[in-house]
């Protein structure tokens, strides 16, 4: 069973003073197809945690492990490979390439790898299809709305079938209804795949369906 540990995480950044703390020692425990919302004020440090869980970030104590690999003991290529094919990310502003068709868009975890092969090229028809967007296929971002969008990305953070997904604000820029279809989604796709999802939200009704909410409340994640 996949499991996601973190054991008193602390991030600190230099100043001229005092090393300002935003992270005071979090733990947390998650397994098999758990999903969590962390929530709390802007500037608590939601996002700094989301990048350590991605390995975009170091701890500067602390230690992470995923599925029994603690990434930041990893070779440079080794982390970027662990990272492309074992955490799968959906980013507010949806980070497409414009040049890019919603297929090759999908793609592009694959392509970083090399040539896609068959199967991964399956894959992503699969889920295209899965997010409703399979007529969709050949179009370019501008040609989609942002709901639209926001469902290539969904599919893009899968294609690799990983063990952690997060989201950072998925449905920030979205109105209310395509906000929930896009939550709807998320949880029902996480639930078939049986991967953990990390959700950062401000929205409380995208918080509530998930399984599990925390805050992060001085530097430490806490039951809300």
């Amino acid at each position: 069973m996949s499991e996601l540990e973190l054991v008193q995480i602390t991030r600190e950044f230099p100043t001229r003073g005092e090393p300002l703390e935003i992270l005071k020692g979090v733990d947390l425990v998650l397994s098999g197809s758990d999903n969590l919302a962390i929530v709390g004020p802007s500037g608590s440090g939601k996002s700094t945690l989301l990048h350590i869980m991605g390995t975009l970030d170091q701890p500067t104590s602390g230690t992470f492990q995923l599925d029994g690999v603690n990434p930041f003991e990893l070779a440079d290529d080794e982390l970027a490979r662990f990272r492309n094919k074992q955490i799968g990310f959906i980013f507010q502003d949806h980070h497409l390439l414009p040049q890019l068709s919603v297929l090759e868009n999908v793609l592009v975890p694959a392509i970083a790898l090399g040539r896609p092969d068959a199967g991964c090229l399956e894959r992503a028809h699969v889920l295209i299809d899965r997010v409703g967007l399979t007529d969709r296929l050949s179009h370019r971002p501008a040609e989609l709305s942002g709901g639209e969008r926001e469902r290539v990305a969904v599919a893009r953070s899968l294609v690799h079938n990983p063990t952690l997904v997060l989201a950072d604000e998925p449905t920030g820029n979205l109105d209310r209804s395509n906000a929930r279809q896009i939550a709807e989604l998320l949880l029902e796709m996480q639930a078939e795949q049986e991967m953990i999802l990390v959700v950062v939200t401000h929205n409380m009704e995208m918080a509530g369906m998930l399984n599990q909410q925390r805050e992060l409340d001085d530097g430490k994640l806490v039951a809300t």
